[in-house]
């Protein structure tokens, strides 16, 4: 068994992985149902695994390194007191999607979770085109920080920008799953 995370090869039987520790089972976050690994949907409720990346396999929080842009990684790395830990005035960003238990049961599991997707998507290039971080994944949103681990004065604005730039791009995505409906449906 190939390990996804250091790429090492592990006896079948492996638990864990021999190089880095990561556990080979994930857990469904809805149910705890535990799941094979690489599983995209809960074998028991349906849910999407991809759509609570807040947890990995080893049920710890995932590695911001899989999700922010290299770009924005290095300028955190070079900053020793976002390394080391400092006290700062930092702005929350919340965003979820409104009703989604209704539209996630309305709907086929693969059409919601390419839906997630896109809407991660669009939420992960706001929060980091602002030099903000994904702090935290929901089921069916994301906790953002601005001013942490890379401090700005203004990151009060800079959660608003993002929330702005979140609103119209996640509009027009809404146009363009209407559109797609209507086309499928005729």
């Amino acid at each position: 068994m190939i390990c996804e995370h250091c790429q090492r090869d592990n006896p079948p039987r492996a638990k864990f992985c021999l190089e880095c520790g990561t556990a080979f089972a994930q857990r469904c976050s809805k149910c705890q149902t535990e799941l094979p690994a690489n599983s995209k949907f809960c074998l028991e409720c349906g849910q999407s695994t991809n759509a609570t990346v807040s947890e990995t396999r080893t049920g710890r929080t995932r590695d911001p390194r899989d999700y922010t842009p290299k770009h924005l990684a290095d300028k955190i790395l070079k900053s020793r007191a976002a390394i080391e830990g400092e006290r700062k005035q930092v702005s929350v960003l919340f965003v979820d999607i409104k009703h989604s238990m209704e539209l996630a049961g309305a709907m086929d599991a693969e059409d919601w979770h390419r839906i997630l997707d896109r809407f991660f998507a669009v939420l992960n290039e706001a929060v980091h085109r602002f030099e903000g971080t994904v702090n935290q994944y929901t089921g069916d949103g994301i906790m953002a920080l601005f001013g942490a681990p890379i401090a700005h004065e203004d990151h009060a604005q800079r959660a608003c920008y993002a929330a702005l730039q979140m609103r119209e791009e996640l509009r027009r995505f809404s146009i363009d799953l209407r559109i797609e409906q209507r086309l499928d449906f005729g």
